[in-house]
């Protein structure tokens, strides 16, 4: 049974995001940084990678591109995007029950393979 191309495409999308959000985790561990979560979802939002070192928690963001075709990856994190992840965020500490830290919002990006990280890339919303 073939799958329609429309499907192929997006599950090496997925594929490929998934292969970057490692990528990504790596660098941060790399970093002194553990892994608290990678796609952690509420209602339709996710955040790609959330970690932690000492009393500093970061939200990260993970956006790549195989050309320059589409413009920077990062530039693909707009308002909405912004506006959806800190609100991700606002839950992931109510669930967490999570308080008295420093929060962070990074960008991690990979553009044509290379990685690009912009800390504190925007404040929450």
């Amino acid at each position: 049974m073939n799958m329609p191309s429309s499907n192929k495409n997006r599950k090496n999308k997925v594929s490929l995001g998934r292969h970057y959000e490692n990528k990504a985790a790596l660098f941060y561990e790399q970093k002194g940084f553990t892994i608290l979560e990678q796609n952690w979802r509420t209602a339709h939002k996710e955040i790609d990678l959330i970690v932690r070192k000492a009393n500093l928690l970061v939200f990260v963001e993970v956006k790549s591109s195989s050309s320059g075709k589409f413009g920077h990856p990062a530039e693909r994190v707009d308002g909405a995007k912004i506006k959806n992840l800190t609100a991700a965020a606002r839950q992931y500490l109510i669930d967490k029950k999570i308080e008295n830290c420093d929060l962070r919002f990074d960008v991690v990006t990979f553009s044509n393979g290379q990685l690009e990280h912009f800390p504190n890339a925007f404040e929450s919303e």
